[in-house]
């Protein structure tokens, strides 16, 4: 598998039908550019259990920082960003996919673990939808989780 491939939404979707997709966060996260092997660690322990790659409203995800305008922690201004969320932002725009973020479902919201940088260069990019993973404290919650059609968010059934 190239580097380039290695940490794509094909490569998630390879490690989900080995079910591998734990495996496929853990070394994402550790990664260079990533550089957050404590995260993995943290996501893994106590056992989690995982869904995706699949495509999630932006709108939907409680983001730990961002725009006035979605549901975030805390409100960042523009120019508050790193410069190179807009070169990604640009990137996007000509057709560039990164790598799916890391979402863990509790109590009924999608919290973003990580990819927020990435989250804000789609929503610039006048994305609405983001390819994701999604850790579950039960197999069962995984299995009443039930993404809606793209135009109509998401549901936890």
């Amino acid at each position: 598998m190239s580097d380039e491939h290695e940490f794509s939404t094909a490569s998630a979707r390879e490690a989900a039908e080995r079910d591998d997709l734990e495996q496929w966060v853990v070394d994402f996260l550790a990664s260079e550019g990533s550089d957050n092997a404590e995260l993995g660690e943290q996501l893994t322990e106590p056992k989690r259990w995982w869904l995706g790659p699949l495509q999630l409203p932006i709108d939907q995800l409680h983001r730990l920082a961002g725009p006035a305008d979605a549901p975030v922690m805390k409100v960042l201004d523009d120019e508050e960003w790193r410069e190179d969320v807009e070169d990604l932002a640009e990137a996007v725009e000509e057709d560039f996919e990164p790598p799916p973020v890391v979402v863990s479902h509790r109590a009924g919201q999608l919290v973003l673990e990580d990819g927020n940088h990435r989250v804000e260069a789609l929503r610039r990019a006048g994305q609405e939808l983001t390819w994701a993973v999604v850790a579950f404290d039960d197999a069962e919650e995984r299995d009443r989780f039930s993404p809606r059609a793209p135009d109509a968010g998401i549901v936890a059934e």
